[in-house]
């Protein structure tokens, strides 16, 4: 039985109060979905800038009406200190994922990302510290790597950042440690290396790679790489991300406290590859994606050419042991994108 598991059957008999910040947004929903299922209660925060109604539509649809009396929804923004107050009362673990993603994004409006990514943070963890809540993790980033060239990532190597966004989490992870030395605050980051699953945004311009290369192949629209394709990346199945939350927020050993970790997989896909990973999981259910090729395109700004994580950390402290690989996470959501990015223009 693995740590997962055991954590799993002691939430379902003890009901504890979570915090998830951007509840509505990807990530944020997948972690409503599976602590409503083992029956937790949950209070929600989201402003709606990067997440949806629909999202939450989802979740209450999966989990049932009995499940989803246990969750509570507050419409506020991390950059008020009153909405983040009113979100921390009476709460248990907080799981702090509202941000604004996004390297080119950052570098198009970096007051913007400030904003949300700094000042929000500190937003979360001040009303964290006065309403004493026994655990804050918070989503760290890859990005914080920055020029370092050495791979596998290991947690404390860190290069100079490449981006307004990735300066931004690795100041998260310095208030994190602060906070901890001022104010007694039990926080853990986690590094996470190019997430994907159900619920991920395939639209927009910042949009993630997975979601939109499926809704660009159901839909027969064109697909563009950046640069050769040969450009790779440690993607990893948002469950694997769902279960180092939860293994975060529970763990009750103190060397693993106060500790930034990296959630992914050790593993390396070029963009290659994950196209004919793609291509492979569809072609049978839309005839024309025999037909399409992709475009390339030059490299985009602030990008790393090559990231991969190492997990050891994760495995030795939380008990971390990711169960979906790039092709099974694929595969698993593969239902949800035909279903979801079929019918959207």
């Amino acid at each position: 039985m693995t740590t997962y598991h055991e954590v799993q059957q002691k939430l379902k008999q003890q009901q504890s109060c979570w915090l998830i910040t951007g509840v509505a947004g990807f990530i944020g929903s997948n972690l409503l979905e599976t602590l409503l299922k083992l029956n937790q209660k949950v209070v929600g925060l989201d402003n709606f800038s990067t997440g949806y109604q629909h999202n939450l539509d989802q979740v209450r649809e999966l989990v049932g009406s009995s499940a989803w009396s246990n969750f509570t929804f507050i419409k506020g923004d991390i950059c008020n200190l009153n909405d983040c107050q009113q979100a921390c009362a009476g709460v248990d673990y907080v799981l702090h994922h509202a941000a604004l993603g996004s390297v080119p994004r950052s570098i198009e409006d970096p007051l913007l990302t400030n904003a949300s990514n700094v000042t929000g943070y500190i937003n979360m963890l001040v009303a964290a510290r006065d309403h004493q809540v026994k655990r804050f993790v918070y989503a760290a980033s890859s990005s914080t790597y920055g020029d370092h060239p050495d791979l596998p990532k290991v947690e404390s190597v860190i290069g100079k950042p490449l981006s307004p966004y990735a300066v931004t989490k690795y100041v998260n992870e310095l208030y994190a440690d602060v906070f901890q030395r001022c104010y007694g605050i039990s926080s853990i980051g986690l590094r996470y290396f190019n997430v994907f699953g159900p619920r991920q945004d395939p639209n927009g311009a910042y949009a993630a790679v997975i979601p939109q290369w499926i809704a660009a192949l159901i839909q027969n629209r064109a697909l563009y790489i950046n640069g050769d394709g040969e450009t790779t990346r440690d993607f990893c199945y948002v469950e694997n991300v769902v279960q180092a939350n939860i293994l975060a927020a529970l763990t009750t050993d103190s060397a693993a406290i106060n500790q930034v970790y990296n959630v992914a997989l050790n593993d390396s896909t070029s963009l290659n590859q994950l196209y004919q990973m793609m291509r492979a999981a569809l072609i049978d259910s839309f005839a024309h994606i025999r037909e399409h090729q992709p475009s390339f395109q030059t490299f985009r700004a602030g990008d790393i050419r090559h990231s991969q994580a190492d997990i050891s950390k994760a495995r030795e402290l939380l008990g971390y042991a990711p169960a979906y690989r790039v092709d099974q996470g694929l595969s698993k959501a593969m239902d949800w994108y035909k279903h979801d990015l079929a019918n959207r223009n």
